[in-house]
């Protein structure tokens, strides 16, 4: 049932970005959950995971359009996460990434 409700939330988000030079506000909406970030671009912020672990998170510039951002979990054990925002044309494109093990 978890499964399907994440799904749910995932397949159609709500979107709402807002930048002021190196700041961004981010919203995120769907049926199941609504998350607001603000952050500076290079400076650390407090988030959560897509799981709900609070962590700090460190956003950069990747390319010009994409940016980075990597989550340090702040209690606990889990996956290294990041995610990842690039504008292609008129698509915003989110990517999560858990990483299990090193390398």
């Amino acid at each position: 049932m978890l499964r399907k409700v994440a799904g749910a939330a995932a397949s159609k988000p709500h979107v709402e970005i807002r930048q002021n030079g190196e700041q961004f506000y981010i919203k995120t909406s769907t049926t199941v959950r609504t998350t607001e970030i603000n952050f500076l671009i290079g400076q650390e912020f407090n988030e959560e995971t897509v799981d709900g672990r609070k962590c700090k998170s460190l956003a950069t510039w990747e390319t010009e359009s994409k940016m980075y951002c990597r989550q340090t979990l702040l209690d606990g054990n889990g996956p290294r996460t990041f995610w990842t925002r690039e504008l292609k044309g008129d698509e915003l494109i989110l990517v999560r990434k858990f990483v299990t093990k090193e390398r």
